[in-house]
């Protein structure tokens, strides 16, 4: 097998329940990698590699596992329910599948090959000032000088960027759970399951049917939802559309994020029929990618749709979503989890 097919290969296999056989000769470097992991922040902790403290506090939007989890959309619930109790947040992230890993700020018309896909998706969602870098701490410097009234900051992704000191962290996980259970590249942790014993809180965009998280299970935890009912154009244009209004008509669905499965569900619980297209997480679309030979209209997740606009023909059209953290009591309890730990008190 080719190396793309094998890398193509791998996520799949990770969230199989058991080890798969074709992983087998890959858990010695799994074991290095969890050497390497635990010597890395053990490096931190005391003190050789240096961590820095930025005036304000920061909340890190994070993960365990590779791959997306729905970490955009639950920024984006993080920095409204902020503003709505007059913080003034901005919002940091490493910029991945963009070109440029300098410090700078992304606005609504920056390019996605340059700042990536989803730090542009929160540039046009979050009305917040973003800046991306591979120095996360640099970009959070970079944004505090032009933008002093921010007073908090929220990264998107980051948990395994210590040199970022921080206030909160959440953990966020979907219906896949920790598959395996193992690390990279045997299985998809980036690092082992202890490391949430230091997080605030774990955050559930659709939940497995029996806990992965062994001792770490008592943490304090939240389910999320996606929500999407209404389309928007690609294009841009102030034009929308209810899933009725597709039904019965050829649909090509695309998805390049972490489970894609998981935006083709969404769909089907419209009602729609469609040939599903997956793709690799942040994915750089070109022209080939879209062209179908029926002319279908085509539907995609608001993080192709910053990739897809300027090169999708004939009728495009985006599901935008929101997250939406549980029932009432449990989204104002993880809000004000949150909070207590910006204001520096411990949760009750």
């Amino acid at each position: 097998m080719a190396a793309g097919g094998v890398a193509q290969c791998l996520p799949q296999r990770w969230y199989e329940r058991r080890l798969a056989a074709v992983l087998w000769p890959l858990l010695p470097l799994s074991l290095l990698f969890g050497v390497l992991v635990w010597l890395r922040r053990w490096l931190y902790r005391c003190g050789v590699l240096r961590s820095y403290r930025l005036p304000v506090p920061v909340v890190v939007v994070g993960n365990l596992t590779v791959g997306g989890s729905g970490k955009t959309p639950l920024v984006l619930w993080l920095v409204r329910c902020l503003r709505e109790h007059g913080w003034q947040p901005g919002i940091i992230s490493r910029g991945y599948g963009g070109s440029d890993e300098s410090v700078r700020a992304v606005v609504a018309g920056s390019a996605s090959a340059e700042v990536g896909d989803e730090p542009l998706l929160l540039a046009r969602r979050s009305g917040a000032p973003v800046y991306v870098g591979r120095d996360r701490a640099a970009a959070g410097q970079a944004l505090l000088a032009a933008h002093p009234e921010c007073d908090v900051i929220v990264s998107d992704d980051g948990l395994q960027h210590y040199r970022l000191q921080r206030s909160v962290e959440l953990a966020v996980f979907d219906g896949r759970g920790t598959g395996n259970g193992w690390l990279l590249p045997a299985g998809p942790l980036r690092e082992p399951l202890p490391r949430l014993a230091g997080v605030t809180a774990v955050v559930w965009n659709g939940r497995p049917e029996r806990s992965p998280l062994g001792a770490a299970g008592d943490l304090p935890q939240f389910d999320m939802q996606l929500i999407g009912q209404r389309f928007v154009a690609c294009s841009g244009e102030s034009r929308s559309c209810d899933a009725d209004s597709l039904r019965g008509r050829p649909l090509h669905a695309i998805a390049g994020i972490g489970d894609p499965s998981r935006f083709f569900r969404q769909l089907r619980d419209l009602g729609l029929a469609f040939e599903a297209h997956p793709f690799p997480d942040h994915h750089p679309y070109d022209t080939a990618d879209l062209a179908f030979a029926d002319n279908a209209v085509l539907l995609m997740t608001e993080k192709d749709a910053v990739k897809c606009a300027a090169i999708a023909s004939g009728e495009a059209w985006v599901l935008p979503v929101e997250a939406v953290i549980g029932t009432p009591p449990g989204r104002a309890a993880l809000f004000e989890t949150i909070l207590e730990k910006l204001h520096g008190r411990t949760p009750a």
